[in-house]
């Protein structure tokens, strides 16, 4: 049975659902993260899953094959697609293709029956993502950017290659952001997670993931002058 087959059978089967963590995909057997995951799949095999027939998020973090979707939910559905790099190369690089938790809160409104971000807070969370997905079509990203180049100086006569600059991008604005905050910032704006995924992921309680988040947004608008 191949990899792809083995995948399919264990999300059909109840409690079978699918998890990314950090830039692998596993199919877990039930709601406990601690116990190990029964498979792990490759992005090929998780478009292919997601094509058909189809993935929908989970109100508790990661998806479950298609079915009854949760109206207006966030979802994180990897798509293959073709870029050209500022050389003139084809990059393939893993895009989101559902709808991101940014843009899910975007669309909630506070008490005050205001919108709990701000378009300020979005742009500045867009910003941060697109950094993101430059850097990713330079080879893996990690949320580990301790090893990007602290200077701006150029490297060699035609100066850093742009996911070069992309990382260092994000290394500044992720430092100005801070501890604390940085953290489901990464999680949630550049990794796709859902709230509760990311709370839980992080070992934050419940309810203040969302609170952190847009302490974080505002902070990184800070970061780009938007405010």
């Amino acid at each position: 049975m191949t990899l792809e087959a083995r995948a399919r059978d264990a999300l059909t089967r109840p409690g079978g659902w699918l998890d990314r963590v950090g830039d692998d995909w596993v199919v877990r057997a039930g709601p406990d993260r601690r116990r190990r995951a029964v498979l792990r799949l490759t992005p090929d095999v998780v478009l292919s899953i997601q094509r058909e027939p189809g993935l929908a998020p989970r109100a508790e973090g990661g998806w479950r094959l298609s079915g009854c979707a949760a109206e207006g939910a966030p979802g994180r559905l990897v798509e293959t697609i073709l870029k050209v790099d500022p050389d003139g190369r084809d990059s393939q690089l893993l895009v989101n293709r559902g709808e991101s938790p940014i843009a899910w809160l975007a669309r909630r409104k506070g008490a005050d029956g205001k919108p709990y971000l701000s378009s300020i807070e979005v742009a500045a969370a867009e910003r941060l993502r697109e950094a993101f997905e430059c850097a990713a079509m330079g080879g893996r990203v990690t949320m580990d950017w301790s090893g990007v180049p602290r200077d701006g100086a150029a490297r060699g006569p035609r100066g850093l290659p742009a996911a070069s600059l992309a990382r260092q991008q994000i290394r500044r604005a992720l430092e100005d952001v801070g501890p604390g905050l940085r953290e489901v910032l990464e999680q949630v704006c550049l990794y796709g997670s859902a709230i509760q995924a990311a709370e839980r992921s992080l070992g934050l309680p419940s309810r203040s993931g969302k609170v952190r988040l847009k302490l974080a947004l505002e902070r990184l608008a800070r970061h780009y002058r938007m405010i």
